[in-house]
């Protein structure tokens, strides 16, 4: 449908606006998703601040030139083309995207990386894959403090155990408890 020069006006103003708050963008090509895709995927996208954007490539391009002074390569908008705009955690949006591609059917492709705009960087849709399989901020944080929980865990199990020994010894302290040697035969 072709758009009038004062709505295009408008969304390019608006995908400026949103570009300029945007972590990291990818691009994504859309064949055949239904409503209901398109809506449970915007759903998940919210949950991390990320938005799910479609745009004529022209404008796209426009914007990209006015915000970023980057100009975007005709092979990287081939067919339909989808913004995924990460507001927060430049890697959250693009993962929420990548974990619904993986949801489809086998053999039934209907969306497909084929670029983004990463750190200052235009990323080829090898690199945005990669990038989009990559754990989130949040999710590295956990990890992070668990790697560092777990010499206190040990310590405390350990602590744990030894108060159980020294009560079921009938001892005042550690330093008075009989060790058991086990044997090992040779």
């Amino acid at each position: 449908m072709a758009l009038t020069r004062t709505k295009k006006e408008e969304v390019l103003a608006i995908l400026k606006t949103k570009l300029t708050t945007a972590n990291s963008v990818g691009f994504t090509t859309n064949k055949g998703l239904t409503v209901e895709e398109v809506t449970t995927l915007r759903v998940n996208l919210r949950e991390v601040n990320a938005e799910f954007h479609l745009a004529k490539k022209t404008l796209i391009k426009i914007a990209f030139k006015d915000v970023y002074n980057v100009e975007i390569d005709d092979t990287l908008l081939p067919n339909q083309i989808a913004l995924v705009l990460s507001n927060e955690d430049a890697v959250a949006g693009l993962g929420k995207v990548n974990d619904f591609m993986k949801k489809g059917q086998p053999g039934e492709e209907k969306m497909s990386w084929t670029g983004s705009f990463f750190e200052d960087k235009v990323m080829d849709a090898a690199e945005t894959k990669e990038i989009a399989g990559m754990p989130s901020k949040e999710t590295l944080l956990s990890r992070m403090v668990g790697s560092m929980m777990s010499p206190l865990s040990g310590m405390a199990r350990f602590l744990d155990a030894a108060a159980k020994e020294v009560e079921t010894q009938g001892k005042e302290n550690l330093s008075q408890i009989e060790v058991k040697k086990e044997e090992t035969e040779a």
